[in-house]
């Protein structure tokens, strides 16, 4: 082996080990130290990463968890309120309790009560169907039923329901994680409180059309009687552009809006079957 060759593999050996030597100094120069009990929450979190806590992941949360003081803005749905005590006891921090919450659907445009006007032979996916047409029915504010909510749930809480083509959300599975409520593309659901033996009363319509062309494209809409205002005790019912909506904060499950629903808009769950009072079942028997 010839003198230069040796000069040349020498030179570069030297230039390779400096070259290390170098990134050596400079990885120890910048080396970011991580607290360590950011591991051990993250494993505490559900490792979902579905997005509920509105972070990439749950990584990202452990690190916002460990490195603030004040952690009363973060919180996984995922977890609960028990989940996030314990993490919150080994941070030696605190917390506020939630009230649980689940995505209810906001339409209740069912197969029977919105006929088919058109036919939709494209993509099965609701948002590319609302970018290309409003809707295969006269309502252009209702469920197109194509389940792109069903997809991003990585809880497998939300099923097509095949007898009336709405999507159906699960309870017992439903962690209020808001995946879907950011997937529909016509808003249609919403994060409601989790009540007990999941009492719930809602107005399961968006359509903004007048009383007349709202009825005429699906029997379940709102027409925007104010009724259910009217009747209220708690002034929990807003009317926005012939359009009612419960909030949940005010409402105190009363059922009475329910009961002057001329179309059946208002949505009630959880609640047993109402006792016939003796007057109506005698005049049934007669």
């Amino acid at each position: 082996m010839s003198d230069s060759v040796l000069y040349t593999v020498g030179s570069l050996s030297g230039l390779g080990f400096l070259s290390s030597f170098l990134l050596y100094l400079i990885a120890n120069k910048f080396k970011v130290f991580e607290n360590p009990k950011i591991d051990i929450v993250e494993e505490m979190l559900p490792g979902a990463n579905c997005g509920g806590c509105g972070l990439p992941g749950c990584r990202s949360l452990a690190q916002l968890l460990v490195e603030s003081e004040d952690i009363s803005e973060f919180y996984c749905p995922v977890c609960g309120n028990d989940k996030m005590k314990e993490i919150a006891v080994l941070l030696d921090k605190s917390i506020p309790e939630r009230k649980p919450q689940i995505a209810v659907l906001l339409c209740n445009g069912t197969c029977d009560a919105r006929k088919p006007v058109t036919t939709y032979d494209g993509p099965k996916s609701c948002r590319i169907s609302d970018l290309s047409i409003a809707s295969d029915t006269d309502c252009d504010y209702g469920c197109d039923g194509f389940g792109d909510c069903v997809a991003v749930c990585a809880f497998d809480a939300i099923h097509i329901d095949p007898e009336t083509n709405l999507p159906v959300v699960d309870p017992d599975k439903c962690t209020g994680c808001n995946a879907c409520v950011l997937e529909c593309p016509k808003d249609l659901l919403e994060l409601r409180p989790k009540n007990k033996r999941n009492l719930k009363i809602y107005v399961a319509c968006k359509n903004e059309d007048k009383g007349g062309i709202a009825l005429k494209a699906c029997d379940n809409a709102c027409i925007g009687c104010s009724k259910c205002a009217k009747i209220c005790p708690k002034d929990a019912i807003l009317m926005q552009n012939f359009l009612a909506y419960i909030e949940a904060d005010k409402c105190t499950l009363c059922r009475k809006c329910v009961d002057v629903c001329p179309t059946g808009s208002i949505i009630e769950t959880g609640f047993p079957p109402k006792k016939v009072k003796k007057q109506e079942s005698a005049v049934v028997q007669n």
